[in-house]
Order: structure tokens, then C-alpha cells, then sequence
């Protein structure tokens, strides 16, 4: 098969890239960087380079392609002249009118945990990835569709470093004994290359989840492997998030909008469909695992 990539040789794109180079599959990398092309070549791959935001660009990425991979990089939290909304829909439907106008009739698009909940529902910056489901789902129906819905990942574990190191706490306003289901990029990986080699039609939406565990069961396995081990996860108000995230210099509509996921993540909202669709297999990197890339991570 002759398959496109999107995201570069990033947390998901390298490892999924990595699998279908050595199934014997035509792979494509999509990347903005140009010093990334030495690298992709390196696995096997042919390298694209150009920008998401060039709808050209990307019709001519996707002709004569059999299956591709969308996403949407997250950008610059600590740009404040981002628009979050605005970055997500234009690259939607940048992918959706080269999609339709070359002819793909398989993809397999990277959403998010949340995505079932519309505007005003508690969602926060997770709003742009519904709204690029939407803009996709507009395709005609011979397009096969699989919308991705990972969890939380396992690597957003590796802005608590900072506070570890100084406070001796994780303190947010979700976790604590509120169950989280993380993941890991390599199992995602795994998902989408089995979703963009599957033989199908119609529309679906696949959750991927590596480990459910509370926010105080992976403060005590991080805890462990870092050599502290009465590290605590605790419960702050989404306020007290909001004023530490700003003060480091965030994009505070960025901020409002993670501290409202993380809330409705707490509550229960976000994660509602997750639990009515959970994946019959889990994936295989489990939380110990991670803490051992944490662990590294923390001394240095």
C-alpha cells in the first residue's frame, strides 16, 4: 500500500512509520521540517516537506495514495497570539478537501478522548479535534473513516517534573482518587497502523488505552521509581491551575481551556463515552513501564 503520514517523526508518527516501512508497505512523511528529511529517508520512508496549513501541498502529498494519517500538531501553548480553534479548523479542512479532492478512500484520523462532547460541553481545547471529526465525517461515504480517540498520555506526566523537584508534590485539579486512563504513543502507534492496513468501509471511532489508574495510585508508582515514595497527588482548585500556568507564561484562553478538560476529566464528562467503549485489549505499555522513562527523565 502506498500510505501517507502526518505529525513527522514524532511520539506516534516515527514508531508508525517504523512498522508499515518494515511490513513492506510505501510510506510517506509529512513533515514541516526540513531537517527532518535525512531522518525519515533513514527508516525507509519518502519525505514531504511542507506545510499543513498549504492545502496544495497536501493534495499533491495525497494523489495516488491508498490510506492516510491525519493529525493535527497541538502548537505553541506559550504562543499568545495562537488560536488554538482557528489552528485545528484550518488544518481540518485543509486534510479534508485534499482528501476529497485526490480520491483517498482510507483514513485514519488522530482525535482525542472528548471528542464526543460539542461546544459548550465541558471539552476545552480538545474542541478542535471534535470539530475536525466533524469536518471530516462531511467527506462523501465511500471514504472510510477511523477517528482515533487516545486517552491521556503518558508523557504529559513530564511537566510534573519541575514540581516534583521543588514542591514534592503533583498538585492539579484532576487525578488524586479520580481514575485516569493513560496511553502510550507506542500503542497508539500500534492501533493506527492495524486501523490504516484493515480492510473496510464506513465510519469509526476506535478509543486506545494502555492503563487505567488513579491520580494517587501514579503519584506512588512514579514516586517509586524516582526513589520517592510518598509522593502525593493532590487536588487544587482549577483557579490555583490557571494563575501557575499563566504565570510561566502560557496563553491564558489556552490555559482556560486545559483547565476546563482537566475539570471535566475529574468529574467524570470527558471520559463518559471512553467508558461506554473501552477497548476490548488494552495496550501493552503499562504505568511501571512509563516510570522508568520518567525516572530517567527526572535525573537529569
Amino acid at each position: 500500500m502506498k500510505i501517507v503520514v502526518t505529525g513527522s517523526l514524532g511520539h506516534i508518527g516515527k514508531p508508525l512509520t517504523e512498522e508499515l516501512v518494515q511490513k513492506g508497505h510505501d510510506v510517506t512523511v509529512v513533515s514541516s521540517n526540513p531537517k527532518k528529511q535525512r531522518d525519515i529517508e533513514a527508516l525507509g520512508a519518502t519525505a514531504a516537506i511542507g506545510a499543513l496549513q498549504d492545502a496544495g501541498f497536501l493534495a499533491n502529498v495525497f494523489t495516488g495514495a491508498d490510506a492516510v494519517y491525519t493529525m493535527v500538531p497541538p502548537g505553541n501553548y506559550f504562543d499568545h497570539n495562537l488560536d488554538l480553534l482557528a489552528h485545528y479548523h484550518q488544518i481540518g479542512q485543509n486534510y479534508a478537501k485534499a482528501i476529497g479532492q485526490t480520491g483517498v478512500k482510507q483514513v485514519v484520523n488522530l482525535s482525542t478522548i472528548g471528542a464526543h462532547l460539542g461546544k459548550g460541553q465541558g471539552s476545552g481545547i480538545l474542541i478542535g479535534a471534535h470539530d475536525v471529526e466533524q469536518f471530516l465525517n462531511e467527506l462523501p461515504s465511500d471514504v472510510a473513516i477511523t477517528h482515533m480517540r487516545p486517552t491521556s498520555f503518558f508523557y504529559n506526566l513530564y511537566g510534573y517534573v519541575e514540581m516534583i523537584k521543588h514542591q514534592g508534590f503533583i498538585s492539579a485539579n484532576y487525578g488524586a482518587e479520580g481514575e485516569i486512563p493513560w496511553v502510550s504513543p507506542i500503542d497508539i502507534a500500534a492501533a493506527i497502523a492495524e486501523e490504516l492496513l484493515a480492510s473496510r468501509v464506513g465510519r469509526k471511532i476506535r478509543y486506545v488505552a494502555s492503563d487505567d489508574r488513579t491520580g494517587n495510585d501514579t503519584a506512588t508508582v512514579l514516586g517509586a521509581a524516582i526513589g520517592k515514595p510518598d509522593l502525593k497527588w493532590i487536588i487544587v482548585p482549577g483557579e490555583e491551575v490557571q494563575n501557575a500556568l499563566e504565570t510561566i507564561g502560557m496563553n491564558p484562553k489556552i490555559v482556560a481551556g486545559l483547565v476546563e478538560m482537566y475539570g471535566s476529566l475529574y468529574n467524570g464528562v470527558l471520559a463518559e463515552d471512553y467508558l461506554r467503549n473501552k477497548p476490548a485489549v488494552m495496550g501493552k505499555v503499562k504505568l511501571e513501564e512509563f516510570a522508568k522513562e520518567f525516572a530517567n527523565a527526572f535525573k537529569q
